[in-house]
Protein backbone atom coordinates (compact mmCIF):
# COMPACT_ATOMS: atom_id res chain seq x y z
CA UNK A 1 0.00 0.00 0.00
CA UNK A 2 2.74 2.45 1.04
CA UNK A 3 4.88 1.55 -1.97
CA UNK A 4 1.94 2.02 -4.32
CA UNK A 5 1.14 5.42 -2.85
CA UNK A 6 4.79 6.48 -3.19
CA UNK A 7 4.82 5.40 -6.84
CA UNK A 8 1.62 7.33 -7.55
CA UNK A 9 2.98 10.47 -5.93
CA UNK A 10 6.25 10.19 -7.86
CA UNK A 11 4.41 9.67 -11.14
CA UNK A 12 2.28 12.74 -10.54
CA UNK A 13 5.32 14.76 -9.50
CA UNK A 14 7.14 13.95 -12.74
CA UNK A 15 4.02 14.83 -14.75
CA UNK A 16 3.29 18.04 -12.88
CA UNK A 17 3.82 20.40 -15.79
CA UNK A 18 2.58 18.15 -18.58
CA UNK A 19 -0.90 18.19 -20.06
CA UNK A 20 -1.16 14.45 -19.49
CA UNK A 21 -0.57 14.99 -15.80
CA UNK A 22 -3.88 16.79 -15.36
CA UNK A 23 -6.12 13.75 -15.83
CA UNK A 24 -3.94 11.66 -13.52
CA UNK A 25 -4.11 14.27 -10.78
CA UNK A 26 -7.85 14.63 -11.14
CA UNK A 27 -8.44 10.96 -10.34
CA UNK A 28 -5.86 10.65 -7.57
CA UNK A 29 -6.88 10.47 -3.93
CA UNK A 30 -5.14 9.75 -0.64
CA UNK A 31 -6.86 7.56 1.91
CA UNK A 32 -4.17 7.70 4.60
CA UNK A 33 -5.00 10.05 7.43
CA UNK A 34 -2.17 12.00 8.99
CA UNK A 35 0.04 12.08 5.88
CA UNK A 36 2.44 15.03 6.07
CA UNK A 37 1.86 17.61 3.35
CA UNK A 38 4.90 18.74 1.39
CA UNK A 39 5.64 21.39 -1.22
CA UNK A 40 4.63 20.16 -4.66
CA UNK A 41 1.69 18.14 -3.32
CA UNK A 42 -1.65 18.53 -5.09
CA UNK A 43 -4.68 18.60 -2.84
CA UNK A 44 -8.21 19.76 -2.20
CA UNK A 45 -9.08 22.03 0.69
CA UNK A 46 -12.40 21.30 2.34
CA UNK A 47 -14.30 23.95 4.30
CA UNK A 48 -14.81 22.26 7.66
CA UNK A 49 -18.36 23.32 8.44
CA UNK A 50 -20.04 23.09 5.01
CA UNK A 51 -17.81 20.36 3.47
CA UNK A 52 -17.52 22.34 0.21
CA UNK A 53 -14.16 22.24 -1.61
CA UNK A 54 -12.13 25.32 -2.53
CA UNK A 55 -12.68 25.67 -6.27
CA UNK A 56 -11.85 27.88 -9.24
CA UNK A 57 -12.44 27.86 -12.99
CA UNK A 58 -11.85 30.22 -15.90
CA UNK A 59 -14.87 32.42 -15.17
CA UNK A 60 -14.25 36.04 -14.09
CA UNK A 61 -16.11 37.90 -11.40
CA UNK A 62 -18.73 40.25 -12.80
CA UNK A 63 -17.82 42.86 -10.18
CA UNK A 64 -14.84 43.88 -8.07
CA UNK A 65 -11.50 43.00 -9.65
CA UNK A 66 -12.93 41.06 -12.59
CA UNK A 67 -10.29 38.39 -11.92
CA UNK A 68 -10.87 34.64 -12.06
CA UNK A 69 -13.52 33.64 -9.54
CA UNK A 70 -13.00 31.37 -6.54
CA UNK A 71 -15.93 29.51 -4.98
CA UNK A 72 -16.85 26.61 -2.73
CA UNK A 73 -17.90 23.54 -4.74
CA UNK A 74 -20.29 20.91 -3.36
CA UNK A 75 -19.10 17.79 -5.21
CA UNK A 76 -16.02 15.79 -4.25
CA UNK A 77 -15.31 14.56 -7.80
CA UNK A 78 -14.23 17.78 -9.50
CA UNK A 79 -10.89 18.46 -11.19
CA UNK A 80 -11.16 22.23 -10.76
CA UNK A 81 -10.77 21.91 -6.99
CA UNK A 82 -7.12 20.79 -7.05
CA UNK A 83 -4.37 23.14 -5.80
CA UNK A 84 -0.58 22.79 -5.89
CA UNK A 85 1.19 23.78 -2.67
CA UNK A 86 4.08 26.13 -3.43
CA UNK A 87 6.59 27.94 -1.18
CA UNK A 88 7.08 31.65 -0.83
CA UNK A 89 9.59 32.78 -3.51
CA UNK A 90 13.13 33.51 -2.37
CA UNK A 91 13.19 30.91 0.41
CA UNK A 92 15.26 27.73 0.57
CA UNK A 93 12.12 25.56 0.58
CA UNK A 94 11.95 22.90 -2.11
CA UNK A 95 9.57 20.23 -3.31
CA UNK A 96 9.23 17.43 -0.79
CA UNK A 97 9.84 19.67 2.24
CA UNK A 98 7.26 19.58 5.02
CA UNK A 99 5.41 22.76 6.04
CA UNK A 100 5.34 24.09 9.60
CA UNK A 101 2.64 26.15 11.25
CA UNK A 102 3.30 29.85 10.69
CA UNK A 103 4.85 29.35 7.25
CA UNK A 104 3.84 31.53 4.29
CA UNK A 105 2.68 29.40 1.36
CA UNK A 106 1.09 29.92 -2.05
CA UNK A 107 -1.65 27.81 -3.64
CA UNK A 108 -1.58 27.43 -7.42
CA UNK A 109 -4.77 26.34 -9.15
CA UNK A 110 -3.83 23.20 -11.03
CA UNK A 111 -5.97 23.69 -14.14
CA UNK A 112 -5.45 27.38 -14.83
CA UNK A 113 -2.02 27.77 -13.12
CA UNK A 114 -3.15 30.99 -11.42
CA UNK A 115 -2.56 31.76 -7.75
CA UNK A 116 -5.05 31.96 -4.90
CA UNK A 117 -5.13 35.72 -4.36
CA UNK A 118 -6.85 38.38 -2.30
CA UNK A 119 -7.01 42.18 -2.09
CA UNK A 120 -9.28 44.99 -0.90
CA UNK A 121 -12.02 44.59 -3.54
CA UNK A 122 -15.39 43.64 -2.04
CA UNK A 123 -16.59 40.06 -2.44
CA UNK A 124 -19.74 39.73 -4.62
CA UNK A 125 -22.29 38.47 -2.07
CA UNK A 126 -21.23 39.43 1.45
CA UNK A 127 -19.05 42.47 0.72
CA UNK A 128 -16.08 41.01 2.58
CA UNK A 129 -12.60 40.78 1.04
CA UNK A 130 -12.67 39.29 -2.46
CA UNK A 131 -10.69 36.08 -3.03
CA UNK A 132 -9.71 35.42 -6.64
CA UNK A 133 -7.17 33.62 -8.82
CA UNK A 134 -4.57 35.79 -10.52
CA UNK A 135 -1.18 35.74 -12.24
CA UNK A 136 0.56 32.72 -13.71
CA UNK A 137 3.69 30.55 -13.63
CA UNK A 138 6.09 33.51 -13.73
CA UNK A 139 3.71 36.15 -12.37
CA UNK A 140 3.17 36.14 -8.62
CA UNK A 141 3.20 38.85 -5.96
CA UNK A 142 2.51 39.29 -2.25
CA UNK A 143 -1.22 39.16 -2.94
CA UNK A 144 -0.68 35.40 -3.34
CA UNK A 145 0.88 34.91 0.11
CA UNK A 146 -1.06 33.04 2.81
CA UNK A 147 0.18 32.24 6.31
CA UNK A 148 -0.68 28.70 7.40
CA UNK A 149 -1.74 28.26 11.02
CA UNK A 150 -2.45 24.81 12.41
CA UNK A 151 -5.32 24.64 14.89
CA UNK A 152 -4.39 22.60 17.94
CA UNK A 153 -1.05 21.17 19.02
CA UNK A 154 0.37 20.08 15.67
CA UNK A 155 3.51 21.74 14.34
CA UNK A 156 3.72 20.22 10.82
CA UNK A 157 0.83 20.35 8.34
CA UNK A 158 -0.89 17.02 7.83
CA UNK A 159 -3.88 15.72 5.91
CA UNK A 160 -7.23 16.08 7.72
CA UNK A 161 -5.73 18.62 10.13
CA UNK A 162 -7.68 21.78 10.95
CA UNK A 163 -5.94 24.88 9.60
CA UNK A 164 -6.48 28.55 8.86
CA UNK A 165 -4.98 30.50 5.99
CA UNK A 166 -4.45 34.21 6.68
CA UNK A 167 -3.75 36.51 3.76
CA UNK A 168 -0.52 38.40 4.37
CA UNK A 169 -1.41 41.70 2.66
CA UNK A 170 -4.96 42.16 4.00
CA UNK A 171 -4.87 40.00 7.19
CA UNK A 172 -8.09 38.35 5.99
CA UNK A 173 -8.67 34.67 6.79
CA UNK A 174 -9.78 32.41 3.94
CA UNK A 175 -13.48 32.06 4.67
CA UNK A 176 -16.66 30.55 3.32
CA UNK A 177 -20.29 30.28 4.43
CA UNK A 178 -23.75 29.18 3.32
CA UNK A 179 -24.35 32.13 0.98
CA UNK A 180 -24.56 30.72 -2.54
CA UNK A 181 -24.48 32.06 -6.09
CA UNK A 182 -27.71 31.71 -8.07
CA UNK A 183 -26.68 32.23 -11.70
CA UNK A 184 -23.26 31.65 -13.33
CA UNK A 185 -21.96 29.56 -10.41
CA UNK A 186 -25.36 28.34 -9.26
CA UNK A 187 -25.18 26.13 -6.17
CA UNK A 188 -21.58 27.13 -5.42
CA UNK A 189 -20.94 29.19 -2.30
CA UNK A 190 -18.99 32.36 -1.80
CA UNK A 191 -15.36 32.22 -0.72
CA UNK A 192 -14.01 35.46 0.71
CA UNK A 193 -11.67 36.88 3.32
CA UNK A 194 -12.61 38.11 6.80
CA UNK A 195 -10.26 39.72 9.30
CA UNK A 196 -11.67 37.96 12.37
CA UNK A 197 -11.08 34.38 13.47
CA UNK A 198 -14.38 32.57 13.06
CA UNK A 199 -15.59 28.98 12.93
CA UNK A 200 -16.18 29.48 9.20
CA UNK A 201 -12.52 30.03 8.34
CA UNK A 202 -11.26 26.55 9.20
CA UNK A 203 -10.18 24.21 6.37
CA UNK A 204 -8.77 20.70 6.01
CA UNK A 205 -6.57 19.16 3.32
CA UNK A 206 -8.44 16.12 2.05
CA UNK A 207 -8.23 14.37 -1.36
CA UNK A 208 -4.99 14.71 -3.29
CA UNK A 209 -1.60 13.36 -4.26
CA UNK A 210 0.96 14.03 -1.57
CA UNK A 211 4.63 14.05 -2.52
CA UNK A 212 6.96 11.96 -0.34
CA UNK A 213 9.08 13.85 2.17
CA UNK A 214 12.45 14.99 0.85
CA UNK A 215 15.33 13.02 2.35
CA UNK A 216 17.71 15.98 2.37
CA UNK A 217 17.14 18.68 4.97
Amino acid sequence: MALGFFALALFLFLGLDSQDGYASYATASSSSEGVEITYGSVLKLMHERTKFRLHSHDVPYGSGSGQQSVTGFPNVDDANSYWIVRPEPGTSAKQGDTIKSGTIIRLQHMRTRKWLHSHLHASPISGNLEVSCFGGESESDTGDYWRLTIEGSGKVWKQDQRIRLQHVDTSGYLHSHDKKYSRIAGGQQEVCGVREKRADNVWLAVEGAYLPISESK
